[in-house]
């Protein structure tokens, strides 16, 4: 078995549809940039692409989250395929230091605001949950839509007046408006990139569309019991099992004018290397954390990524064309995500139209 999954390495691998289910409602668009004939929001706004780890939730399928590729010898899941040899999927380094992944990726299209959360830091997730993986993420907004005429917001950050204690009372009593008047509240639109860290407390307003790279846990601390929408969330849902108390303490009660915020947390990407043909930035990197980076390939013509010795994952968010590997083509077209395994040497993608492609890495 390990030989016919070992051979997969040498070639781009591309995965399934994986929408996962959520408290909230959206994924319209997510439907229009996969090309679907029918785009509607539901219960499942979220593609986690090329994920070893399943969400977190009562009462949902075991295996739900995890990404599956189909391949000559049938449908694998990424995991099983990288547990076949880690280090030949995803390199040396990775292999010897995770023994995974190490991050997660997520097209994520909310219709409704989610509820006001926050994800753990390293030393809670080892310290609390015993993970070695807390839920440092970042947003790459793609797309926006107006909902109910209002404009796409995120919130991030507590407000200057915000305390412990008065951050406690507001969760007892409930009190949302008032939780959303803790938070610095920042409107957005396509281009917009912003590092949310472990501790700091956010939400994403309705209408939002965007790429989220992170930390690959499904671990969430959420302080609204009731959805926008009205859906009670369970215990376990509010604070993993950990206690609302200890709960709280996931917070890091830092505080922060709007303009300090922004600074703080919203990135400009910057250019690497251009050419008539190509345009290539790095939006998230070495600068702004150690848990994964991201950068985005504008393409007219051609262009080589060589390896660096471990394994990163392509979104193709618009165009069409072909990834060359190994003396063959493979086509690719809006919509698809492909694994491109530490095993690979050199990848040459080829535009026949114009193509936007978002390149993922893992911890550096």
């Amino acid at each position: 078995m390990k030989g016919t999954l070992t051979k997969y390495a040498h070639i781009p691998l591309k995965q399934k549809n994986n929408r996962v289910w959520r408290t909230y409602e959206g994924g319209a668009l997510i439907d229009k940039w996969k090309n679907s004939p029918t785009q509607v929001d539901n219960s499942q706004p979220e593609q986690w692409i090329m994920s070893t780890i399943t969400a977190r939730g009562k009462d949902r399928p075991k295996d739900e989250g995890l990404s599956y590729v189909e391949t000559e010898d049938g449908f694998y899941s990424l995991k099983e395929l990288i547990d076949s040899d880690l280090e030949l999927y995803l390199g040396r380094d990775m292999a010897e230091k995770f023994g995974t992944t190490g991050v997660l990726i997520k097209m994520l299209d909310s219709v409704e605001r989610l509820t006001i959360q926050v994800h753990p830091d390293k030393d809670y997730a080892k310290n609390i949950l015993n993970s070695q993986f807390g839920k440092t993420e970042s947003w790459y907004v793609l797309d926006t839509r107006e909902v109910d005429g209002e404009p796409s917001v995120v919130y991030m950050g507590f407000k200057k007046h915000v305390t412990k204690a008065l951050w406690k009372e507001v969760f007892d009593q409930q009190d949302i408006p008032r939780m959303l008047g803790c938070l610095h509240k920042i409107e957005v639109k396509a281009g917009d990139a912003f590092m949310i860290y472990g501790g700091v407390p956010h939400a994403i307003g309705a209408g939002c569309f965007l790429m989220e790279v992170q930390e690959p846990t499904d671990y969430t601390m959420r302080t609204e019991k009731i959805t926008p929408k009205g859906l009670k969330i369970g215990p376990e849902l509010i604070h993993q099992g950990v206690g609302e108390d200890t709960m709280l303490d996931c917070f890091h009660y830092d505080f922060y004018s709007q303009e300090e915020a922004v600074q703080e947390w919203k990135i400009t990407p910057e250019v690497l290397d251009s050419s008539e043909q190509h345009t290539l930035r790095t939006l998230f990197n070495k600068k702004h954390t150690s848990c994964f980076a991201l950068s985005e390939l504008l393409l007219e013509g051609e262009y080589t990524i060589k390896s660096n010795g471990g394994f990163y994952v392509v979104v193709i968010y618009s165009g069409e064309g072909a990834l060359l590997c190994n003396g063959q083509a493979y086509p690719y077209t809006q919509g698809d995500e492909i694994f491109i395994s530490a095993a690979i040497p050199a990848i040459k993608f080829k535009a026949t139209r114009s193509s936007k492609i978002l390149l993922c890495y893992p911890p550096s």
